[in-house]
């Protein structure tokens, strides 16, 4: 496969099926995954992978918890900035209402809210559910590395039959990632990921985001 076909067939799946993900390719995906781009080869990521009963135990708390309508955490960070502009407002909101109709659900319903999420702490049915974390001392430079390694395992899982989704909710949830995962107090949560075998049979699995036409955002400068 070439690395444009990958990036091409790469998307975020939301429906994945039980079949489980060998240990020894995952073992391989991350391993290959650290060839990513890092600035003074800092290699600052900090990965955890859950599967089997891990996954099973942590998917058990955060259910409990979802359905205990326990006091909200402190994000660990903002996952959108406060107040977010056009055109991007737009285009969030684009994306949701998708989902919202894949399920047959209205846009902002609130039962849909619930249910949307309750999926995505569920890693949407994925075998592999991974976190991503950083120290806390380190800035903008080495979370680009992070989401640099993120990429590359996503392209690479593309290229062995295996889909993905990056997942920003976890931010929202670092106290019961801590505990569980027992991270040291300098590590904080950035984000998580779904890791497995599509469902393609699954409504969330209908439709793709848009792009904005070339050249949107794009401004090339001394070219013909």
């Amino acid at each position: 496969m070439r690395v444009s076909d990958a990036v091409r067939a790469r998307r975020s799946v939301r429906a994945f099926k039980p079949d489980p993900v060998p240990a020894p390719l995952l073992r391989e995906l991350l391993a290959a995954a650290t060839r990513a781009p890092s600035g003074g080869n800092l290699q600052p990521w900090r990965v955890y992978a859950l599967g089997g009963a891990e996954l099973a135990a942590f998917k058990a708390l955060m259910a409990q918890r979802l359905g205990a309508d326990v006091e909200p955490e402190t994000p660990a960070h903002p996952v959108y900035p406060a107040g977010l502009w056009e055109p991007f407002r737009r285009r969030r909101r684009e994306t949701g209402a998708l989902r919202y109709a894949a399920l047959g659900l209205h846009d902002r319903d609130r039962d849909g809210e619930r249910q949307l999420l309750r999926r995505n702490l569920e890693f949407f049915g994925a075998p592999v559910g991974l976190f991503f974390c950083i120290d806390r001392r380190f800035g903008a430079a080495q979370w680009l590395d992070l989401g640099l390694y993120m990429q590359t395992l996503m392209l690479l899982a593309v290229e062995r039959g295996l889909d993905s989704c990056a997942q920003a909710v976890w931010a929202n949830w670092p106290n019961s990632i801590a505990d569980f995962l027992r991270l040291p107090a300098t590590e904080t949560v950035v984000a998580g990921m779904a890791l497995g075998y599509r469902d393609e049979h699954h409504p969330l699995n209908t439709f793709r985001t848009g792009r904005e036409p070339w050249p949107q955002g794009i401004d090339l400068r001394g070219f013909d």
